[in-house]
Parts: structure tokens; sequence; C-alpha cells
């Protein structure tokens, strides 16, 4: 692990801690502080010295001496480890090189002590501490002379707890790292492998288990799986604790609880679970439920609404106090009995401590918690027993890590932990009797075979959970759509509502009138956007809107121009209206004249200002939904931090060159060479979504910003903006071309492979950071969201071939354009569409909540991910209906709109449900197979026949003694070629 010391991190740090050394009385008007590091192992992890070093440098340099003064940081360390820290050097920051001899080093101790610890004076010290080494030993000495000889020490502990409890943003980054690093230990692995125990019922003991969990440190297939991000370094994530696995009846909740060496059980199992990143702790603790009680199961369920409860308590300004003080108020008012069984503490803080005892969670603690405080939330009920006479105590807990804000506090850890997540009832399908006895299978290998029925059960059981919440999803977006369109006459109001008249006018004025008129020929004036018709002597004007089409026709020596115009018995679109239609209408007109030349001219004038007049519609139509942003509040006071060199998509107008992008007060702007024509700004208050999408796998990194309402850029209206940059330009050589000139083996190529790795790298850690640094800039309104590439599917939403990503809101498509964004919480429902038997494809729909917003299709799906997209669907509580064919949904949805009241109560969506599905919600008999014979066939079949089918059946029997292991898809197989068999002899007869 290379040491990179954060020099900017460090200066403020350092400034901080000298600013309250200066103005607080907190540290007792000390006026340095004088610390030493003694081996720097792990046996000085949790000693405030080695937590200075932590919050200061980043690491704890062994055998090292620190004093702080209001003025001056003096750091007194070999001249190995004062390569790593020649970085942060300055005025105020002194480095004294030691040699390995502690007499040497004790004369640079007395030195450093008689500058900065006068007599009589007081100065800071860490007094529980303990540094054991030679050096610090000559450290030691030399302090405890300078006590002797009149200066007072004053520990300053709890003062230097107190500072360490607000955590800056690159803190909270690693702590929020390492809580979803322990949440993704306890999801993905611990649940997988204790159910998997129970489940075969291996001996195992806690302390096993525990070094066999703690062992997935080194597991970096795993890491990747949990999406920490790019810029994530598996070589900084560390152990806070060890696993502490409990069963049985014997539970230890101590803040140095192991475990011990007894089996593990069914039953009650706890697990905690901390990691750490950069040295920041994380906590989170779940208890299983293996085979519950009733009486199990509702102590649980009061378990986490008593957490609810005590997360509305902590915020800001807020005493530790008050969190345990609403988790007993809230246990005397909905279960009494368990008030005593409430651990001492809900709680305590975490850090570069893992368990910081100075804001526990307790009733004495009166110390206030502010924004940016980070905490372990412990709930646990101890000492618990069910009513029975056999019954054994048992404890019941669950443990996450918080940010404390000004509101309601942000958990990192927020794994699932509802009952439904950590129960497992394994007696109750051993005792379930089943509904026919299965023939054994015959196998070569009985574990395998047991391992296959046992994987089809869990399938079985994941599909009727989907079909379980999917009946109560569809049955709430039922409920949901009767309730809100159960007012029909205020939704018929709704509706006259939204017809709007059109209103248009020529002239208000007679006197407006061309000169021209006065001839009492047909006329265009493009200015009124108006046609002058002669009619019984008088010049009478037509909008062009009142225009609707025209023909002109040649006949002898004369021209026939006719000219049609909307009435109300002609309107097409439903949008159009009329003031008043119950007024006369002139619906067509017929002009003959023998000026040809003139004739032709006028009309191809009236269809060129028509086409204007449509295209104008079009573009203001377009155009009706873009806002006028805000002007962006540019940064004054400091140069901009900028991304460079990036290109930008949709491309204004002119040609495509790299620009910068930069982050402004209220929005970032992006600025091209070529000027304010191509330049972009995108405020915050319009972003609805931020994403980040790394180079892996793809030819661009780019941060793509989904807008709530679209923007002009250039020319062109859009929702989705931009900025990336190609992760494949390798067209120059840090070689100066030298090598690549002699040399093209597989060296060589495997010197680009690495080289290009590098870069795309780094251009991921560019890229994420400056998002990261969009999203702080936002104050909160934005957060960084990324594809989970594991997750995607191919599809075509639009022309080509592409990789959909679902990300935690939406489901995107970042790389080709168009891009595809949907926002799932705006979706009501999905259709899967063309689900057949042979076909190897099927559509997907996203119908949206507002049904006006027209539905987004991508074709083409494999089938083979149908089964993941279903359970992705179906974990974001987005209700799903499956049909055979493909439907038009523009009349669909025009049925919707025109009456929902009268839609949702004859049944709503549910028309969307195919008989196949019903069917598969009603119990089948067991004993009816879909490969048996059946009396179907037509009774004068010959005798031939029913042989030939005999015969053609008996080969296929699966009585267990064909050695061929046939499985289920090939029998399947068999099945349909027989039917078409069957077909094909009918065809002949």
């Amino acid at each position: 692990m290379s040491v990179i010391i954060d020099s900017v991190a460090f200066k403020r740090r350092l400034h901080l801690l000298q600013r309250t050394l200066k103005d607080s009385k907190s540290f007792g008007g000390v006026s340095c502080i004088v610390t030493a590091l003694g081996k720097g192992d792990s046996e000085t992890q949790g000693q405030w010295t080695s937590m200075l070093h932590i919050w200061l440098l980043g690491y704890p340099f062994a055998n090292t001496a620190i004093t702080i003064s209001p003025q001056k940081c003096v750091i007194i360390t070999s001249a190995k480890q004062a390569k790593h820290l020649d970085g942060i050097k300055s005025a105020s920051v002194e480095l004294r090189i030691r040699s390995k001899d502690p007499e040497e080093s004790r004369i640079l101790y007395k030195e450093m002590l008689d500058q900065f610890v006068p007599n009589e004076s007081s100065f800071g010290v860490f007094a529980d501490d303990t540094a054991v080494s030679l050096i610090a030993a000559a450290w030691k000495e030399e302090r405890e002379a300078a006590v002797a000889r009149g200066a007072k020490s004053v520990n300053v502990s709890k003062a230097f707890d107190e500072l360490l409890a607000n955590k800056d943003e690159d803190e909270l980054r690693a702590i929020r790292t390492a809580a979803k690093a322990s949440m993704g230990a306890m999801t993905q692995y611990f649940a997988d492998e204790m159910t998997t125990i129970i489940d075969e019922e291996a001996k195992i003991t806690h302390a096993d288990f525990s070094e066999k969990v703690a062992a997935v440190i080194d597991n970096a297939k795993l890491f990747r799986k949990m999406k920490l991000g790019a810029e994530f370094d598996a070589a900084l994530i560390d152990w806070s604790y060890q696993p502490i696995i409990q069963s049985g009846n014997n539970f230890d909740l101590s803040s140095d609880a192991k475990s011990d060496k007894n089996l593990l059980q069914a039953g009650i199992i706890y697990c905690s679970l901390g990691l750490r990143y950069k040295f920041y702790s994380s906590s989170i603790a779940r208890t299983y439920l293996i085979d519950p009680s009733k009486e199990q199961e509702q102590s649980y369920s009061m378990l986490l609404a008593t957490e609810k409860r005590v997360l509305t308590a902590i915020r800001e300004g807020a005493k530790c106090s008050d969190a345990f003080k609403a988790a007993k108020a809230y246990l005397s008012e909905k279960e009494p009995s368990l008030v005593s069984h409430l651990a001492p503490s809900v709680g305590y803080g975490v850090g570069v401590n893992h368990h910081d005892r100075l804001f526990e969670l307790s009733e004495d603690n009166d110390r206030a918690l502010q924004d940016g405080m980070t905490l372990v939330i412990q709930i646990a009920f101890t000492d618990l027993k069910d009513s029975g006479e056999d019954s054994k105590p048992y404890m019941l807990c669950v443990a996450d890590t918080i940010r404390v804000t000004s509101d309601i506090p942000i958990v990192f850890t927020d794994a699932p932990k509802s009952r439904d997540v950590v129960s497992f009832y394994f007696k109750q399908e051993e005792e379930e009797p089943t509904k026919r006895e299965r023939k054994p299978v015959q196998s070569s290998s009985n574990g395998r075979s047991m391992r296959s029925e046992r994987q089809r059960e869990q399938e079985e059981s994941a599909e009727a959970r989907i079909l379980a919440h999917q009946a109560e999803l569809k049955q709430r977006l039922q409920e949901r759509g009767v309730e809100k369109y159960s007012d029909i006459s205020q939704q018929q109001g709704a509706d006259e509502n939204k017809r709007e008249f059109k209103k248009y006018e020529s002239y208000k004025r007679e006197t407006q009138l061309p000169p021209a008129v006065k001839d009492l020929r047909i006329m265009v004036d493009n200015r009124s956007q108006t046609i002058i018709v002669p009619i019984s002597g008088r010049p009478v004007p037509f909008h062009i809107n009142a225009y609707k089409n025209g023909s002109k026709n040649e006949e002898g020596e004369y021209v026939y121009l006719r000219l049609n115009f909307s009435t109300p018995d002609t309107i097409v679109k439903r949008d159009e209206a009329f003031e008043n239609p119950y007024a006369q209408f002139l619906k067509s007109i017929t002009l003959r004249s023998r000026d040809a030349e003139r004739m032709n001219d006028t009309f191809k004038r009236i269809q060129e200002m028509k086409r204007e007049a449509t295209r104008r519609e079009q573009e203001r139509k377009e155009l009706a939904d873009v806002v006028q942003q805000d002007k962006l509040s540019e940064v004054r006071d400091r140069r901009p931090q900028r991304l460079e060199p990036v290109f930008v998509r949709p491309t204004p107008e002119g040609k495509r060159v790299a620009g910068s992008l930069e982050i402004h007060k209220n929005g970032v702007r992006y600025q091209s060479p070529l000027g304010k024509e191509q330049q972009v700004d995108v405020l915050f208050s319009n972003v609805d979504s931020l994403f980040f999408q790394p180079s892996d796998h793809e030819l661009i990194v780019l941060i793509h910003i989904h807008l709530k309402n679209p923007i002009i850029v250039g020319k062109k209206k859009t929702k989705d903006i931009q900025f990336y940059r190609d992760a494949t330009d390798m067209s120059y050589d840090d070689t100066g071309n030298k090598k690549r000139r002699y040399r093209y083996g597989d060296e060589d190529e495997l010197e680009q492979e690495q080289e290009e790795r590098r870069l795309r790298a780094t251009l991921n850690k560019e890229f994420n950071n400056f998002a990261e640094q969009i999203a702080k800039a936002s104050n909160g309104k934005l957060a960084v969201d990324i594809p989970f590439r594991e997750l995607g599917f191919t599809g075509v939403p639009f022309r080509s071939n592409v990789l959909c990503q679902p990300t935690t809101d939406c489901l995107v498509q970042l790389v080709d354009t168009p891009f595809l964004v949907v926002r799932l919480d705006e979706v009501e429902l999905v259709s899967l569409e063309r689900i057949q038997f042979g076909l190897r494809q099927f559509d997907m729909v996203f119908i949206y909540k507002d049904y006006s917003k027209p539905v987004t299709h991508i074709n083409s799906i494999p089938v083979s991910q149908l089964d993941s997209i279903k359970d992705w669907l179906n974990e974001m509580d987005i209700p799903f209906y499956e049909g055979p064919v493909n439907l038009t949904w523009p009349q669909v949805m025009k049925t919707v709109t025109s009456d929902p009241h009268e839609f949702f109560e004859s049944g709503g969506w549910s028309f969307l449900a195919n008989d196949e599905e019903d069917a598969a919600e009603e119990e089948v008999p067991e004993e009816e197979s879909e490969f048996e014979v059946t009396d179907d066939e037509p009774e004068d079949e010959s005798d031939s026949y029913a042989e030939e089918e005999s015969e053609d059946l008996s080969e296929n029997s699966f009585s267990g003694e064909d050695d061929s292991g046939e499985d289920w898809d090939d029998m399947e197989e068999e099945a349909a070629r027989e039917d078409q068999r069957k077909e094909d002899r009918r065809g002949r007869r």
C-alpha cells in the first residue's frame, strides 16, 4: 500500500486544531499538545495518538512525535518516513529527522520540549495512551522530566474527541464507503453462508464461522459486486473488529464481545460486522430468526419500530440522552413489558474510534449532537424469554451506521431488515406433507440431485413470492385509480377545461387592409398571414389558420382555384375547437380567372404560407415546455473547479471542439473555446438526476445530467446534457514513438494494454470526483447515481440494440444517442409483450403515471433476461403484466384518458393479464403432467396410429430405466416434436 498524504486535508484539519487550541477553553488553556506514537501496531489503533495521526496524516506513523501549538507544528520522525511527509512542510510545519539511537532522539525531544513547554506552563497529553518502543520510552522520560521541572500536563483526550466528532466531507465519504462494504459483507456473504449451514445442518463453531467471514476481506470479486465507486481501493479496507457471531442462549452485547467456541445453532442468530476504510470505521448488526415463534416475531417487529422512533429523535441540537428517552417512552406506550429488556444504550459515536463512548446514547449523557457527526444506532432487547416452560433466553438486536443532519438522519447501512427478510422457516417446509410421492431420481451423484431439487424449490418459492407481491401491487394500483378518479363530474369538468379555443385575427380595423384590395382580386398578405378573397364585391380576409387545403385546375382558357376552410364538421384534431361552433361558416370557395400565371403564383404563395404557419405551430408546441433558466451565478472570488478537456452532447452549432466544465454557485457551465455561441449553462434547480458512468467496457467516460424541464442547446430542445471524454484516445506515445518503430511483439501489446487500463482508471477517478463535487456544490439537492452493469440487459429503445442499465432510481442508456432515462418513480406499470413459447425475444413497455406522456418501448430483449427483469421490477415495487402480443398503445391510452373513472371501475389495467397468467395463480394438481397422453384425439383414429403413438411414447418413458439423463427441457422439446408429428399425420389424412 503506497502512502499518499492529502496535504489539503492536513492543512485544513491542522488549522482547525490550532484555532481550537487558541480560542477554545475545552483544552484547558494548554499552550500546546505533545504526543508520541510507539510501534503503531494493531494494539495502538484505538489510542488517541494513533487517531491524531490518522486524522491529520491519514496513516499512523510509528515512532513519531508530534507537537502542535497555535502557531507551529513540529514532527520528529525517521528519515524514511520523512520522505512521505515532505509535501506538507511549510513555514508553520517543521520536520525534524531522528536517528535510530534512543539517546540521540532524547536530545531532539528535550530541545522541542524546551522550545514549546517552558517552566510552569501547561501542555496537553493523551494520558491514557501507552507507547511501547525504545524511541517512545525516551520520549516519555523527557516528558516526565518537563513535569519535574515545573510544567503541568493536562489530559486533553475528551477535548480532542469532541473535535473529531464533526466529520468533514472526506471523512464522511470514507465512513460511507466502509458502511457500504459492511452492509455488502452482511447481506451478500454472511446471510447466504448462514442459511446454507443451517439448511445442510453443518457443524461449525461461532469462532470458526467468524474466521470464515473475516476472510471475505480478501475477496476482491465480492467488493466489485458492492459497487463502492471507481476510486475504491481494496488495499485500504480492513476490519474494525473481528466479526461477532452468536447463537443459542449465550449472547454478549458488550463492546469487547467475541465469537466463542460454541456450535452455530438454529433459532436466534446474531451477527455484528464492522469494516473500516481509510481507518474510518462503520458497524452493522442483524439478528436472523430461524423458525421463530410468534412471540419472537412480535418482539422483532417492536425492535424495528423502536429503531424508527429513535431515528426521529436524532438531529442537530438534540442531546444524546434524547435518543434513549425516545426509545423508552415508545416502549412504555406500545409494549411496557419490553422496557426492562432494553439495553442501557441505544448507540454510540463512530469514526476513527470504532466505539466512541463520549457520545454514548444513554439516559444520562447530555452532550449535544451536531450536523456531520456519525453514530451507530444499536437497539437491543436482552434476556428475552418466550412464555413456554422450556424456553431459553435470547437477544434481539439491530445496528446501523448513520449520519446526523439538521433533519432526519442519513442511514449509511440501509440493508433490508424487515421480518420477512431475516426470518427463515425450515421446519415448516420439512413438515409440510407432499401432495404426491415423487419417483426416485436415478443419478450418478445423490448430492447433485439433492442440490438440484433444492434449487428448483428455491426458484419456485421465489416465483411464488413475486406472484404474491405483484398481486398486492396490482390491487394497490387498482384501488388508487378508483380513488383518484372517483369524482366523475370533477374529471369531466377538467376535461372540458382542457379544450382551448383557437382565436386568430387578421385585421382589427378595416383601414388595416392593404390598398390593393380595391382591385377586388384574390391576394395574399404575408405580413398579416391572410388570404383576401373578393366575395360579392367586398374583400373578405381569411386567416391562414382557417385555411385547410386547396387545389388548382385548368380547363380551357380558365384556371379554377378551389380553397377549402376548416369548419366544425371537418375538425380532425381533438384539441381544435371554435368559440362558437353554431355560427355560419364558409366551407369552400372556387375562383375562376383567365390569368393563369397570376393564379399559379397566388396558389403557390398560399401553400408556402400554410407550410410556414404549420411549421411555426409545431415549433411552438415543441418548445411549449422549454423553460427560461435563471442566470448562472458565477464564482468570482476564486477560480471555479474545472474539468477539461470534455465534449458535450448534444453538440451546439458548429464544430465539435473540446471545452471545459466549470462548477459555479448555482449550476455548471460548459465553456467552449469557440465562444459564447457554444456555451451551455445548467442550473442545479433544473437538474433531475446526475449520473456518472465509468469507462469500464465502454469507449467513453461520462457525466450525464437529466433535466426537469428541457432547454435549448444550439437550436435543439433537449432534456439530457452529457459531458464525456474518449477513453481510448491512445494516439500519443510517451516514449517519443521510438519503441513502436522497432517492436511489434506481444510485449509491446501488453504494454499498450496496461497503459490503456491505467488511463481508464485515471479517467474514471477524475470524472467520478468531479461528479461528486457537482453533487456537493448543489447543497444536497443532487446525488451521483452510477448504473449497475451487472443488472443490465440489451434491447432496442430507439433505433439500435444497446445495453440498458438500472440505477438506484432510473433505467438508463447513456452511451448511444438518443439517450434513454426512465424515472422509475414516474412509472405506473410495465407491460411485457410477445411472451410466447418459441420466441427468443420480447418487448417491454413503460406506462407512466402521467397518462398524457407517451409510453416508452424497449424492444427485442432476449428472453434469457426475462427472469432477471421480473426480479428487478418486483424489487422496485413496479407492477408488471405479461402478454403474447403487442398492443396499439396510442389507442389504449386514448381509451384510458377519455374516461379514467370508467376505465378503473371496469377493472383498470387487469385487461393486460392473459389467461395463462390467471391460471398460474390457481393451484394445479401435481398428479397432472403436461407430458401425459390425453384422450383429446378423434375417436376415428386408426389402430395403426395408436400403435405408433404408443411406441413413440414408450421410447421416451421417464421411468428411470433410461441412463441417457434427459432433463425436463429435453423432454419438453421431444413432446413438442411429437405434437408436430401428430399434426402432420392429420394433414396427410
